[in-house]
Protein backbone atom coordinates (compact mmCIF):
# COMPACT_ATOMS: atom_id res chain seq x y z
CA UNK A 1 0.00 0.00 0.00
CA UNK A 2 1.03 3.26 -1.09
CA UNK A 3 -0.24 6.45 -0.55
CA UNK A 4 0.59 9.33 -3.07
CA UNK A 5 -0.14 13.17 -3.56
CA UNK A 6 -0.63 13.84 -7.51
CA UNK A 7 -0.86 17.98 -8.43
CA UNK A 8 -2.58 18.46 -11.77
CA UNK A 9 -2.87 21.73 -13.57
CA UNK A 10 -4.20 22.86 -16.10
CA UNK A 11 -3.28 25.96 -18.42
CA UNK A 12 -6.07 28.07 -20.39
CA UNK A 13 -6.69 25.46 -23.27
CA UNK A 14 -9.64 24.10 -25.56
CA UNK A 15 -9.30 20.90 -23.77
CA UNK A 16 -11.99 20.16 -20.98
CA UNK A 17 -9.82 17.79 -19.41
CA UNK A 18 -7.97 19.44 -16.28
CA UNK A 19 -6.02 15.50 -16.29
CA UNK A 20 -6.24 11.74 -15.70
CA UNK A 21 -4.66 9.09 -13.17
CA UNK A 22 -4.44 5.44 -14.31
CA UNK A 23 -3.33 1.95 -14.13
CA UNK A 24 -0.12 1.74 -15.84
CA UNK A 25 -0.37 -0.29 -19.21
CA UNK A 26 2.34 -2.97 -18.27
CA UNK A 27 2.14 -3.41 -14.56
CA UNK A 28 -1.54 -2.25 -14.08
CA UNK A 29 -2.44 -1.97 -9.80
CA UNK A 30 -5.77 -0.95 -7.85
CA UNK A 31 -5.87 2.36 -6.74
CA UNK A 32 -8.33 4.26 -4.77
CA UNK A 33 -8.87 7.74 -4.80
CA UNK A 34 -9.53 9.43 -1.28
CA UNK A 35 -9.06 12.88 -0.90
CA UNK A 36 -9.77 15.87 -3.29
CA UNK A 37 -8.74 19.46 -3.59
CA UNK A 38 -9.60 21.30 -6.46
CA UNK A 39 -9.89 25.46 -7.42
CA UNK A 40 -8.42 28.02 -9.57
CA UNK A 41 -4.86 30.13 -9.23
CA UNK A 42 -6.33 32.57 -11.89
CA UNK A 43 -6.93 36.31 -11.09
CA UNK A 44 -10.55 36.39 -8.98
CA UNK A 45 -13.60 36.28 -11.22
CA UNK A 46 -16.98 35.14 -10.85
CA UNK A 47 -16.78 32.08 -13.27
CA UNK A 48 -18.50 28.97 -12.31
CA UNK A 49 -16.41 25.42 -12.72
CA UNK A 50 -18.33 21.91 -12.61
CA UNK A 51 -15.12 19.58 -11.62
CA UNK A 52 -16.34 15.67 -13.14
CA UNK A 53 -14.54 13.01 -11.88
CA UNK A 54 -15.27 10.14 -14.64
CA UNK A 55 -14.11 6.54 -15.68
CA UNK A 56 -11.54 6.36 -18.06
CA UNK A 57 -9.93 3.66 -20.24
CA UNK A 58 -7.33 5.70 -22.08
CA UNK A 59 -5.51 8.32 -20.77
CA UNK A 60 -5.77 10.64 -23.92
CA UNK A 61 -2.14 12.90 -24.65
CA UNK A 62 -1.14 14.80 -21.67
CA UNK A 63 2.17 16.52 -19.85
CA UNK A 64 2.94 13.41 -17.74
CA UNK A 65 3.22 14.46 -14.10
CA UNK A 66 5.14 12.21 -11.27
CA UNK A 67 2.67 11.18 -8.50
CA UNK A 68 4.83 12.00 -5.12
CA UNK A 69 4.81 9.41 -2.48
CA UNK A 70 3.88 10.53 1.19
CA UNK A 71 6.03 8.10 2.75
CA UNK A 72 9.37 8.43 1.08
CA UNK A 73 10.03 4.64 2.24
CA UNK A 74 7.93 3.19 0.00
CA UNK A 75 7.61 1.73 -3.38
CA UNK A 76 7.75 3.57 -6.14
CA UNK A 77 4.53 4.16 -7.88
CA UNK A 78 3.08 1.88 -11.30
CA UNK A 79 0.28 4.86 -11.70
CA UNK A 80 0.26 7.11 -14.48
CA UNK A 81 -0.93 10.64 -14.54
CA UNK A 82 -0.72 13.53 -16.58
CA UNK A 83 -2.52 17.05 -16.92
CA UNK A 84 -2.85 20.08 -19.35
CA UNK A 85 -4.62 17.40 -21.91
CA UNK A 86 -4.34 17.81 -25.52
CA UNK A 87 -6.36 14.86 -26.55
CA UNK A 88 -9.13 13.74 -23.73
CA UNK A 89 -8.84 10.99 -22.20
CA UNK A 90 -11.49 7.78 -23.45
CA UNK A 91 -14.21 8.63 -21.17
CA UNK A 92 -16.17 5.63 -20.23
CA UNK A 93 -20.09 6.37 -21.08
CA UNK A 94 -22.51 7.16 -17.58
CA UNK A 95 -19.95 6.94 -15.38
CA UNK A 96 -19.43 10.14 -13.35
CA UNK A 97 -18.47 9.47 -10.18
CA UNK A 98 -18.04 12.76 -8.62
CA UNK A 99 -19.47 16.62 -9.14
CA UNK A 100 -17.61 19.51 -7.46
CA UNK A 101 -19.26 22.84 -8.81
CA UNK A 102 -17.11 25.19 -7.41
CA UNK A 103 -17.13 29.63 -8.00
CA UNK A 104 -13.76 30.34 -9.51
CA UNK A 105 -13.27 32.37 -6.02
CA UNK A 106 -13.60 29.06 -4.45
CA UNK A 107 -11.63 26.50 -3.28
CA UNK A 108 -12.97 23.08 -2.47
CA UNK A 109 -12.31 19.66 -0.87
CA UNK A 110 -13.75 16.10 -1.03
CA UNK A 111 -12.77 13.92 1.40
CA UNK A 112 -14.34 10.36 1.06
CA UNK A 113 -15.77 8.47 4.35
CA UNK A 114 -13.86 5.34 5.35
CA UNK A 115 -14.58 2.45 3.09
CA UNK A 116 -16.38 4.92 0.37
CA UNK A 117 -13.15 6.16 -1.63
CA UNK A 118 -13.48 5.61 -5.59
CA UNK A 119 -12.26 2.82 -6.27
CA UNK A 120 -10.04 1.91 -9.36
CA UNK A 121 -9.60 -1.32 -11.29
CA UNK A 122 -5.91 -2.96 -11.51
CA UNK A 123 -6.76 -2.96 -15.67
CA UNK A 124 -4.50 -1.79 -18.19
CA UNK A 125 -5.01 2.08 -18.41
CA UNK A 126 -8.42 2.43 -16.72
CA UNK A 127 -8.51 5.12 -14.39
CA UNK A 128 -10.07 8.34 -13.63
CA UNK A 129 -10.68 11.77 -15.46
CA UNK A 130 -11.00 14.69 -14.23
CA UNK A 131 -12.56 17.38 -16.97
CA UNK A 132 -14.44 20.86 -16.39
CA UNK A 133 -17.54 20.73 -19.64
CA UNK A 134 -18.48 24.33 -18.00
CA UNK A 135 -15.07 26.03 -18.44
CA UNK A 136 -11.98 25.37 -20.43
CA UNK A 137 -10.53 29.14 -20.47
CA UNK A 138 -8.83 29.18 -17.15
CA UNK A 139 -6.55 27.83 -15.14
CA UNK A 140 -7.56 25.36 -12.75
CA UNK A 141 -6.10 22.89 -10.23
CA UNK A 142 -6.72 20.01 -8.24
CA UNK A 143 -4.57 17.69 -5.99
CA UNK A 144 -5.26 14.35 -5.61
CA UNK A 145 -4.66 12.20 -2.49
CA UNK A 146 -4.38 8.24 -3.89
CA UNK A 147 -3.80 4.83 -2.28
CA UNK A 148 -2.07 2.55 -4.52
CA UNK A 149 -2.87 -1.35 -3.17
Amino acid sequence: MALMSIPLRRTASTTASLGSITADATRPRRFRLYDVLVGSEASPADNAFLYVFQRCTAAGTTTGVTPRNLDPASATTELDAGQNATVEPTYTASTELLFIPVNQRATMRWVAAPGCELVFPATASNGVGIQTPTSSAVVITATCYVNEE
